[in-house]
């Protein structure tokens, strides 16, 4: 199989039939207006709403700059509306529980990404090109009984 006229005379459907399937996807918008997506990031969880306005984002009632401090922590945030080339075109507010503050970025740059990819969903190849809709799996090792930690054992005296 090659291409779709391959597929087409496999199933014997029509190739306008698959390219539908694509561009079938509607935004998704509640009666305010708004796009709601969750984020996750390792013990993070950030429920994020975006509509469209001039390019506020409010995390936990406050402020972006006064909630990230740290300009890294800033710039996570604003990826993917950098990526779609978006920014300020839409008010995000949201609320971010567990983990620390990267975590949180990171969380709500993924409830973000999911928020923008439902609001247009032409735009859903260029953030997932950017894996920016991946869930980022990695969370903290466990610490195992007879260890100091995860893996650093005790320290080893000879007498």
């Amino acid at each position: 199989m090659a291409d779709l006229q391959d597929l087409k005379e496999i199933t014997g459907e029509t190739t306008e039939a698959v390219e539908v399937a694509v561009e079938d996807r509607k935004p998704v918008v509640d009666e305010l207006g708004r796009t709601y997506a969750t984020g996750k990031r390792k013990d993070a969880v950030a429920r994020v709403w975006i509509k469209p306005g001039t390019g506020t984002i409010t995390v936990n009632g406050r402020d972006q700059e006064v909630y990230f401090a740290r300009p890294t922590l800033r710039l996570v945030v604003g990826q993917p509306f950098d990526v779609t080339e978006r920014v300020g075109q839409y008010d995000v507010v949201c609320t971010v529980k567990g983990g620390g503050l990267s975590g949180q970025a990171g969380a709500v740059k993924h409830g973000i990404s999911k928020a923008l990819q439902l609001a247009e969903p032409e735009l859903r190849g260029v953030l997932k090109a950017a894996g920016f809709l991946t869930r980022d799996a990695r969370v903290v090792e466990r610490k195992k009984f007879g260890r100091a930690k995860a893996r650093r054992s005790f320290q080893f005296s000879k007498r």
